[in-house]
C-alpha cells in the first residue's frame, strides 16, 4: 500500500488529503449549513494537527525526524478515530434525553480544561444527530474511516522507516 511512494510522497498525500477533508467540512458549514457539534470540533482539531504533522514531517529531513512525526501523526489519528467512533456510537444508540448542551468554545470559556474535556466527549444531544450521510454512513462514521486509514498509513510509513533503519549494510 502506497509502496511505490518514498515517505516524504505519502506525508504530502496525507496532508493534502487532510486539507481536503477540512475544506469540505468547512463548506459542510459554511455553504451547506450544517452547525458543527462540540465532538465534530474536536475531530476537526484533530484533523488539523494530522495535516500540520504530515505537511512539518514531510518538510524535514532524516529518519529520525520522519519516524517522530508518524508516531506523533499515528497518536493524533488514533485520538481523532477515538472521538469519531464515541460520535458514532452516540448515533447509534441515542440517549434517552437528548439536549442541546453548550457548544466546544463556551465550554472551555466558561469552565477550567479538567471539567471541559469529560463534558466535551459526554456529548449532547446534538453530537447524536445525523444531518447528514453518504452512503449510508453519518460523517462521523466517515471522519472514523478517514482517522483509521491515515493511521494505517502512519503504521506502515513506522514499518518502512524501522525496516529501512536496522536493515543489515
Amino acid at each position: 500500500m502506497l509502496g511505490f511512494l518514498s515517505v516524504r510522497q505519502t506525508l504530502v498525500l496525507v496532508c493534502v488529503g487532510t486539507v481536503g477533508l477540512l475544506a469540505y467540512g468547512l463548506y459542510l458549514q459554511h455553504v451547506v449549513g450544517l452547525e458543527p457539534c462540540p465532538m465534530c470540533i474536536v475531530q476537526r482539531y484533530a484533523m488539523v494537527l494530522v495535516a500540520l504533522l504530515a505537511g512539518l514531517t514531510a518538510l524535514g529531513k532524516g529518519r529520525g525526524v520522519h519516524l517522530a512525526g508518524v508516531v506523533l501523526m499515528l497518536l493524533a489519528a488514533g485520538f481523532g478515530a477515538f472521538v469519531a467512533a464515541r460520535q458514532s456510537w452516540l448515533q447509534w444508540y441515542p440517549p434517552e434525553v437528548t439536549s442541546c448542551g453548550r457548544d466546544f468554545y463556551g465550554m472551555i470559556e466558561t469552565f477550567p480544561l479538567q471539567r471541559a474535556i469529560p463534558m466535551i466527549f459526554k456529548g449532547s444531544g446534538d453530537c447524536a444527530a445525523i444531518d447528514w450521510t453518504f452512503l449510508g454512513g453519518s460523517i462521523a462514521n466517515w471522519s472514523f474511516l478517514c482517522f483509521v486509514a491515515i493511521a494505517l498509513v502512519a503504521v506502515m510509513l513506522i514499518a518502512r522507516l524501522l525496516t529501512r533503519r536496522f536493515a543489515p549494510a
